[in-house]
This record gives structure tokens, sequence and C-alpha cells, in this order.
């Protein structure tokens, strides 16, 4: 089965290793084992997906192929950055009595010449930056919300307290492309 961040079949964050680049593994602690808020969850993640994308600096230029997917630093910062839009607004609608608008992302099923590029440092820094704020409005948006409210969400999908835990399996994109060898 194909797995993926946004697949609701994929097992949540924590309970296998997960695949980095084409051979090698990063075993996941039990989220069990660590007891996180949904803001630490979602701060959690962006900090591993920075960690990693710190070492991209070396990146050779060889997309990572996972699962039946390419990835590259360009790419997985994409994907962590869209997914968090695209949850945000989900949030942020039904928070407000809408319906969420669905999203037209291509995800990671299209790789862009932009994706492709070389990982800069600049790149690293504009990531950090862009990640880093997503992050902070997350953690402050959950962070306001009640228990009830973040187990009794309106509107169809998740809870919000769900929805946190299914960010927090982002660090997929970033584990796929992993550390240079």
């Amino acid at each position: 089965m194909t797995q993926t961040a946004h697949d609701t079949s994929a097992p949540r964050v924590g309970t296998e290793a997960v695949r980095r680049g084409p051979a090698t593994t990063v075993p996941k602690t039990p989220a069990e084992a660590v007891p996180r808020t949904p803001a630490e969850a979602v701060t959690a993640m962006v900090d591993h997906v920075l960690a990693l994308a710190a070492t991209w600096l070396d990146w050779d230029g060889t997309p990572a192929r996972v699962d039946d997917r390419v990835y590259t630093p360009h790419k997985a910062i994409r994907r962590v950055a869209d997914h968090l839009i695209d949850h945000l607004a989900e949030l942020e609608a039904r928070l407000a009595g809408e319906t969420p608008q669905p999203d037209h992302w291509h995800a990671s099923a299209i790789t862009t010449e932009a994706d492709l590029a070389p990982f800069t440092r600049q790149d690293l820094d504009e990531a950090r930056s862009r990640l880093t704020r997503l992050a902070r409005i997350w953690a402050n948006r959950l962070d306001a919300l009640t228990d009830d409210q973040l187990d009794h969400s309106p509107g169809d999908g998740w809870s919000f307290r769900e929805l946190a835990q299914h960010l927090e399996g982002s660090t997929y994109y970033a584990d796929a492309v992993g550390e240079p060898r």
C-alpha cells in the first residue's frame, strides 16, 4: 500500500520505521511514549523537518525514490508547507462555520522543475522562516482551543487534535529525502 502523509490509511507517526531515501531507515519513537499537546506535535514535526533540511546543503541532486513517488529537498519543504496551509485553511473554515474549500494541490504526485533545483543556504533560511512561522500560527491556534474544541471539533472531518496528529506525519516528506550519504 502506498503511504503518504495525506493518506488516511497510512500509519500514524511513531508506528514504524520511515524510509530515508533508497536504502536507510530511521526508527521512530512510539507516539504513545511521548505525550504531546497538539501544538507540540506540529512544532516538533517542523523542528524535525528543519533539522533534516540543514543536512541538504550537500544534496547531490539525485531525487530519492520512496514508495511510488520521487522526493527532493525543495519538494519536501513544499509539501510540508502546503500540508500546513491546507489543514490550517480547513481548521479556520470549520471554526467559522464554513465548509472548507477543497484543495487543488498536485501534492507529491508531481515533481516540478523548481523541486529539482539545488538546495542552498538561502533556501534553508527561507524554509526556516516559512515553516517556523506556519508552526507558530498552528501552535497559537491550537493552544487557544479548549480540550472540548480539540476533541469535538465543528464540521466534518477529523477532530482538531487528530488533525494535529495527522500533520505530525508530514515528517514523511523530509524522511523520504533523508540525509545525504
